[in-house]
């Protein structure tokens, strides 16, 4: 090998461990270019999304800045008003019917005849089923021919003393025999008796085959089908008789609402009572509370109450579960907002109020009573102050409104509560339904309650 082809061959390696340098080194610098124009774009993307979604400043951040270039906050409001406010208690109840009568036959025998429909109404009295009397009948008249047979012994049995009480008087008989007579005679009346029970019990036998209903109520399925042989220790019976109308529900209340419930009852008050669906949205029937139970259960602090419902419509069904509200009182001249208008912060509970020149001030309150869509309050607002119900969402002290006003809020006296009973309307114990919403808007759109979180300044 000359001097040439040594080179030659020793350069060829260090030719291509440079060009695989270039080429990794080439592969970096285009992957850092890459790098850099994604995180061009992302920052790009960023700022033109937090530029183009930033919610206005105006009404939550004050005037000052940018802000003050934001228009007023389109708010709805309603008026603060004075009225009756229900004081209510809400339970879960159950209905129980007031009677529950399994019906079993009191003697053994065959069932002849079913005299029910399932599912049928009946009156106390009314024919259910026949057992076969035949076994019963012919008891009885063996009952009754020991009967005859032990009385015509004790008819003998007398005569034979009046004679032999006629001889003593002639001094023609002993006196022991005399008195072994009237002790036979008495022997004869014990028996007579005896005999006489066993014809009632045999005649009571033929009145237990023919079963009639003990209760007005319903009747279930039937049990036994006839041609059976029923027996006295059958636990299912012959059927299930349920009463119908009147109706009670019991619920459970704390025990710390206890006295004044039984305040209001010891004064001979009635205390009206509905019953709601499971929902709680429609109303099943209205009746009054009946009792209290007379001890509290101490493992969950409640008492159990039973009111009583005229159910004329079939409405509420056994062991159907309810939700029943007892009215306890009516507070007179309470202090009313909508239930929308409170707002919670780290002040506690808070309202917004409108003034004349549309600007909103924060008033902590102080609640009382709850009833759905309104709230009694007993400090922080005045009968006539117009209160935020929507809109609340960036409002501040001293923030700028632009009110819609709302309808004022319902007095006690258009609700129906008057100052010794509640009528019911469509929500419960206040005649009207309650509409906060303003003129043109839909109730149940300006009764949408906005509670937020958020720190009033």
């Amino acid at each position: 090998m000359n001097e040439s082809e040594s080179s030659t061959s020793s350069a060829a390696p260090y030719n291509s461990i440079q060009t695989a340098r270039q080429a990794r080194r080439r592969r970096l610098i285009w992957i850092g270019l890459l790098i850099i124009i994604v995180l061009i774009a992302v920052a790009l993307w960023h700022r033109h999304r937090v530029a183009g979604g930033a919610p206005a400043a105006g009404g939550r951040f004050g005037a000052g800045g940018a802000g003050a270039a934001t228009g007023p906050q389109s708010v709805r409001v309603a008026t603060v008003v004075q009225g009756n406010m229900p004081v209510q208690l809400n339970a879960l109840g159950t209905v129980t019917p007031i009677a529950t009568v399994t019906v079993r036959t009191q003697i053994s025998g065959q069932l002849m005849e079913v005299g029910f429909t399932e599912g049928q109404m009946v009156r106390k009295g009314d024919f259910l089923a026949q057992i076969d009397p035949r076994p019963y009948e012919i008891s009885l008249q063996q009952a009754q021919g020991t009967l005859a047979h032990d009385s015509a012994l004790l008819a003998q049995a007398q005569a034979d003393l009046q004679r032999y009480e006629t001889l003593l008087k002639q001094d023609s008989i002993g006196a022991q025999q005399v008195d072994d007579q009237r002790y036979l005679v008495k022997q004869y009346n014990g028996q007579v008796d005896a005999d006489r029970a066993q014809v009632r019990t045999y005649q009571l036998d033929l009145t237990y085959c023919h079963i009639v209903a003990p209760v007005d109520g319903r009747v279930g399925l039937r049990q036994v089908d006839p041609g059976n042989y029923a027996q006295t220790s059958d636990t299912n019976g012959i059927v299930i008789i349920t009463t119908m109308t009147p109706m009670s529900v019991i619920f459970t209340i704390p025990e710390d609402n206890l006295p004044p419930v039984l305040a209001r009852l010891n004064s001979g008050a009635h205390l009206p009572v509905q019953a709601y669906d499971r929902s709680n949205s429609t109303l099943l029937s209205s009746g009054v509370l009946q009792t209290v139970d007379n001890q509290i259960d101490t493992t969950t602090g409640t008492l159990k109450l039973r009111a009583a419902f005229p159910n004329t419509d079939l409405k509420l069904f056994p062991s159907q579960f309810v939700n029943a509200r007892l009215l306890v009182d009516v507070r007179h001249d309470a202090v009313v907002v909508p239930s929308s208008a409170i707002q919670t912060g780290s002040i506690g509970q808070y309202v917004y109020i409108a003034k004349p020149d549309n600007t909103v001030s924060v008033s902590v309150v102080k609640t009382d009573i709850v009833d759905g869509e309104r709230t009694s309050v007993l400090s922080g607002v005045a009968p006539g102050d117009k209160v935020v119900i929507d809109g609340t969402d960036r409002l501040r002290e001293g923030s700028k409104i632009e009110v819609v006003t709302a309808p004022a809020i319902a007095s006690g006296s258009e609700l129906g509560v008057g100052k010794d009973a509640v009528h019911t309307g469509k929500h419960g114990w206040g005649g009207a339904s309650h509409a906060w919403g303003a003129s043109g808007a839909s109730g149940a759109s300006a009764a949408h309650a906005h509670h937020h979180q958020n720190d009033a300044q």
